[in-house]
């Protein structure tokens, strides 16, 4: 018991860890030709997509710490996965190709399956993606190199070029190009979640181990909701951050508030939101509530309550909040 007190105080120091000392740069004097850092984001999207692997893995946030692992197989060129939470209740993820099943006994809700190119719960958005999107909108700076599970790592930032969102530090493993340890940052460089690879094994016989998945009787398919990108709304956005694109966008009835609500939901490929405008009576001061990489900021403005929630630090928020055109 006191080990592990000892190791979860340890990994929760490196959260304070400044990032000044995120990379042992004398450890470059031994690469006679550096590699780009785009170049290394390349080749860590290669790796997660084609190589058979396992990781162990712990994420701490403010929510506290868990314990994960995660496996990825090609068999017979199709793509396998597996998500599962190690301590208390099972939880488990699936992928079959682009079928994503979730089994969770605890919540009471039968096991389903949505349509989906990778397993996403519990798992940093960085890993699954595209970076010759991003290139527009990011910067990749390569800090140096240094250490996660024994094993010698290739340090990146990924920084947005207008300072709009939160960033990414990412150690790549120097030999598959596997991410060992994904940090999200805030706009001030201070660790906000932390995704920290304890153990991994590059291992072809993971291709047996998820054989079954072949044949396994999958939970059904939940019917995945309509984009609608060409439903009418009585809103329109002034400001967003570069490289964001709607995702979907809809209306709906809401009996409980016995309002109608508009929303759309937007994307830069690494961070999502949604922007949600209602009419309302009265007025309030605008409100600000955030727990981690989420924010909602809501105020109301020419009596339209206009709401953003997401993964967007609070002054981006009230930003897109403040220049959307109410039509009124």
């Amino acid at each position: 018991m006191k080990e592990k007190l000892l190791l979860s105080a340890a990994l929760c120091g490196s959260l304070l860890y400044p990032l000044s000392s995120f990379a042992d740069n004398s450890a470059a004097s031994t690469e006679t030709k550096p590699i780009q850092p785009f170049v290394m984001l390349k080749q860590m999207d290669k790796a997660t997509n084609t190589l058979n692997y396992q990781l162990s893995y712990i994420t701490i946030s403010e929510q506290g710490i868990e314990s994960l692992r995660y496996r990825h197989a090609l068999v017979n060129n199709q793509v396998f996965a597996q998500l599962l939470q190690m301590d208390g209740p099972r939880r488990e993820v699936l992928q079959r190709n682009r079928a994503i099943s979730y089994f969770d006994a605890s919540s009471g809700v039968d096991p389903f399956t949505l349509p989906g190119d990778h397993i996403i719960d519990g798992l940093p958005s960085i890993l699954f993606a595209n970076f010759d999107r991003l290139k527009d909108y990011y910067d990749f700076i390569s800090v140096g190199r240094s250490r996660v599970a024994d094993r010698l790592c290739d340090v990146v930032r990924i920084v947005s070029k207008d300072g709009s969102r939160f960033s990414y530090a990412v150690w790549l493993d120097s030999a598959s190009s596997l991410p060992l340890r994904a940090d999200l940052l805030s706009q001030e460089g201070e660790t906000i979640e932390q995704f920290q690879v304890v153990d991994f094994a590059v291992d072809d016989q993971l291709q047996q181990v998820m054989a079954p998945l072949v044949d396994a009787k999958l939970p059904p398919e939940m019917t995945s909701l309509p984009k609608n990108l060409h439903t009418k709304l009585s809103w329109t956005p002034g400001w967003l951050p570069a490289g964001v694109q709607v995702l979907s966008q809809s209306q709906r009835q809401v009996p409980a508030l016995a309002k109608k609500i508009e929303s759309r939901l937007y994307s830069d490929g690494l961070f999502t939101f949604t922007v949600n405008v209602s009419a309302v009576n009265g007025s309030s001061p605008p409100q600000f509530y955030s727990t981690g990489r989420r924010t909602l900021y809501v105020e109301i403005r020419n009596n339209r309550e206009i709401s953003v929630v997401g993964e967007l630090p609070r002054d981006t928020a009230k930003r897109i909040a403040d220049t959307v055109n109410t039509g009124t």
